[in-house]
């Protein structure tokens, strides 16, 4: 299956090398979304949260401070520009790097809250990344060793054989837990319960759409 078939029409290539970015209506919708929110993001001013208890039956307001808010920024603009990145390669290596950079990134963003249950939660959910790092990378360098390239357009027009099948299955691993959906979403739920929204949708979005491009990459190696 080529990228004509799943993206639309290409309207161009920007090779780096053996890097190639591959510019569909597709992945040129998903690179402009991310790099708008990326943008809204680093122009945001801090937030106050709300948090409704049910044991004390009040509300209680909780702040981002002006240093740790400007760290989050950051970390969170690099995972947006990551996030892009991922969503126009061409190259399968590059692709599990800005996905293993997102899992990273998504990590610092809320590694300076003080709040131990948010915590906990991020470094469960980092346990799990580095474990699927492995299936992750492997399944790229199994797909590399059977075919001889990591270009997805030349990938795209080889035939299926069984170590491609499961170079791919241990990338979808990889994957699952980088991204932390099902079953490793419970790993991550309690991480957005920290303050500062403008952080927590750039952890959802980030997720989000690597996953659809994913998604758009077995189907590219494996169809």
């Amino acid at each position: 299956m080529s990228f004509e078939v799943l993206g639309g029409n290409l309207l161009g290539t920007i090779p780096f090398g053996d890097i190639v970015l591959y510019l569909t209506p597709f992945n040129l919708f998903m690179f402009v979304v991310l790099l708008i929110f990326t943008f809204l993001i680093a122009v945001s001013k801090t937030e106050t949260q709300v948090e409704a208890s049910l044991v004390k039956l009040e509300n209680t307001n909780k702040n981002v401070g002006k240093k740790e808010f400007h760290q989050r920024r950051f970390l969170a603009v690099i995972c947006g520009i990551a996030s892009a990145g991922a969503m126009i390669t061409g190259d399968l290596f590059d692709f599990t790097l800005f996905m293993a950079l997102v899992g990273i990134l998504n990590i610092g963003i809320v590694s300076a809250v003080r709040q131990v249950s948010v915590l906990n939660s991020a470094f469960h959910y980092g346990l799990i990344a580095m474990m699927c790092s492995l299936p992750l990378f492997g399944g790229a360098a199994i797909i590399l060793a059977a075919t001889g390239t990591l270009s997805l357009d030349i990938l795209s027009t080889m035939h299926t054989t069984p170590m491609i099948i499961f170079g791919a299955l241990l990338m979808l691993i990889g994957v699952i837990g980088e991204s932390g959906v099902a079953p490793f979403f419970a790993t991550k739920a309690e991480m957005f319960r920290t303050p500062g929204s403008p952080f927590i949708i750039i952890i959802h979005l980030s997720s989000l759409f690597i996953i659809i491009r994913a998604v758009e990459i077995f189907l590219l190696v494996l169809m």
